[in-house]
């Protein structure tokens, strides 16, 4: 309730707040505070999105890192996990800048494909990551043909 009392020269002025302003005031600082819940589960959503990815990476360095080392590449797909919740496609590919690779060369390189799934088998996320490996005789432990007597 307000109350009312006089001024200086016959002015009167309230004293309080009226329930309408006091209304305004909570209904603002709702709409603030759900406005920052969102901005703030944004961000928790963004930074496991960018975990996932950063495992994802970390699980696709392991693997083009170690394949084919010791052996020689060969073409095809194959597929699997590495874990529960991260799986894997390869496909290997002959790679030629121009044009196709001459049957008797020493040395081939080859494009490593290597696509990284996760979540739902519905709507799966994926990360891709693309590499180039070399393969030959020497490659595979064998003789140089580069470097004949050696």
């Amino acid at each position: 309730m307000m109350q009312l009392r006089p001024g200086p020269r016959g002015a009167r002025w309230q004293q309080g707040f009226s329930l309408l302003e006091v209304i305004a005031a909570i209904l603002l600082l709702a709409v603030t505070f759900t406005a920052l819940m969102k901005v703030a589960g944004s961000a928790i959503n963004l930074t496991q999105n960018a975990a996932e990815h950063s495992e994802a990476a970390m699980w696709a360095r392991g693997m083009l890192d170690s394949a084919f080392v010791g052996e020689s590449v060969k073409p095809g797909s194959s597929s699997g996990q590495f874990n529960t919740k991260f799986r894997w496609q390869l496909d290997v590919t002959p790679w030629t800048q121009a044009g196709a690779a001459l049957p008797n060369a020493p040395l081939h390189l080859y494009q490593l494909d290597l696509d990284v799934l996760w979540g739902p088998a519905g709507h799966p996320r994926s990360a891709h990551f693309r590499t180039l490996r070399l393969s030959g005789s020497d490659v595979a432990g064998g003789p140089n043909p580069l470097q004949p007597g050696l």
